[in-house]
């Protein structure tokens, strides 16, 4: 049997990385193409990642609320088919349909990132723990890592969509704190 790397696909020219925020498959679950394995959060948008092949979870590469880099194997397939019926086609099959596949995941998480987007300008920002601002996981991530406190990141500016903290907000605030309280540029 072949194994199959899940890897975290590009989800726009700007998006770098992601916080892996939930497994909706287990090690030994059985998966579909096109079957959701894994979702994830960026500073723009949540969503699914299929999987490219039939096969069997294996291996989970990434724990829940690590930050996972484009292009990074998040998940190891086992793929099927070998052993139980070789007159069809050798393991290298699923491998030859995977490309296409794979050419079409960045297009249809770049039209779901759009959707979310545009939907998510649209509704009220109701994810927050005690503040009405919403904080994507990957921020939140951030804020734990750094020692920052709610009230704290309440009162960072953020450039994103309706004055909402985006990644870029956390780095400079953070650079700006290790430097000192002179040098940071919030209120």
């Amino acid at each position: 049997m072949s194994k199959f790397e899940l890897k975290l696909p590009q989800m726009g020219e700007s998006v770098a990385e992601a916080t892996l925020t939930s497994w909706l498959k287990q090690v030994g679950d059985s998966i579909e193409a096109d079957e959701a394995v894994f979702e994830i959060a960026t500073d723009k948008v949540d969503s699914e990642v299929p999987s490219e092949v039939d096969g069997i979870l294996l291996e989970k590469c990434f724990e829940i609320d690590d930050v996972i880099k484009v292009g990074q194997t998040v998940a190891i397939i086992e793929i099927a088919g070998d052993d139980a019926e070789p007159s069809e086609g050798s393991a290298t099959e699923p491998a030859v349909e995977a490309p296409a596949i794979v050419k079409a995941v960045p297009e249809v998480i770049q039209t779901v990132v759009s959707a979310k987007e545009t939907a998510s300008t649209t509704t009220a920002p109701a994810q927050a723990s005690d503040s009405e601002r919403f904080y994507s996981p990957l921020v939140r991530n951030m804020a734990r890592e750094e020692g920052i406190a709610q009230q704290e990141l309440d009162a960072i500016p953020g450039t994103g969509v309706g004055g909402r903290l985006t990644k870029d907000d956390m780095r400079r605030y953070i650079e700006g704190r290790k430097q000192g309280p002179a040098s940071t540029e919030h209120s």
